[in-house]
């Protein structure tokens, strides 16, 4: 990674936050399809000159649910890949990284947003960074991601298994982006980000059927 771009300073978190940011990248690094999706948009960061990018949402809060649920892991049916590149925000390049991306692994769902330009869509001030935008989020416990500040290299245009992403972990290492903190995703609870309409988090909840799936979770007014 060239910059952090987490927006929070490790000295001042405390011992429980550092405690669950520890037991969270622990949970990761055993998925192997969640190391093998960031060990891949890490080459792409590479190929396409991304400095500041995460994996965010259900790659990371759905994990965690699902452990806490003492469930087997969902599949990864959406992977959102968010970058910030205010030198060109043109869908045709979140188009353009999503194909490379398909062409590495086509059996992962991905998704590609530059939120450098995500304001405009949401009628928000402008975004600073990829954790600025994920203030703005419909709910707390969506806004986290991770990304990758080290790992080692491949050819880059060869689709990438399994086997190879876990003979990458020993040069790997991982930042979590969480503007928010951990806490209220591991207290399983739902709130609304008040920055959003209370409206679009209620037809989250209801569309994505988040209390269904997962009975412990406890809806917060």
């Amino acid at each position: 990674m060239e910059q952090s771009h987490s927006d929070v300073n490790l000295a001042s978190l405390t011992k429980t936050e550092l405690e669950l940011r520890s037991r969270l990248l622990e949970w990761i690094s055993q998925d192997n399809e969640r190391v093998r999706a960031l060990d891949i948009v890490q080459r792409c960061a590479k190929q396409y000159s991304i400095p500041q990018w995460c994996i965010a949402a259900g790659f990371v809060r759905n994990l965690v649910w699902d452990r806490l649920h003492g469930f087997e892991l969902s599949p990864l049916n959406d992977i959102d890949l968010i970058y910030f590149c205010p030198l060109d925000i043109r869908p045709e390049r979140d188009a353009a990284i999503e194909a490379y991306l398909k062409q590495l692994a086509p059996d992962l769902p991905w998704s590609v947003k530059n939120q450098a330009r995500m304001h405009l869509k949401n009628q928000d001030p402008a975004y600073t960074s990829c954790a600025d935008a994920m203030t703005y989020w419909p709910e707390f416990e969506t806004a986290i991601g991770i990304c990758v500040s080290d790992v080692g290299e491949y050819d880059k245009n060869t689709q990438v298994t399994a086997e190879q992403s876990l003979h990458s972990q020993c040069a790997t290492s991982y930042e979590l982006v969480a503007p928010f903190g951990l806490y209220a995703l591991f207290n399983l609870t739902l709130r609304a980000n008040p920055r959003r309409s209370l409206l679009i988090f209620e037809q989250r909840v209801s569309a994505k059927g988040w209390l269904r799936q997962y009975p412990l979770l406890k809806l917060m007014s």
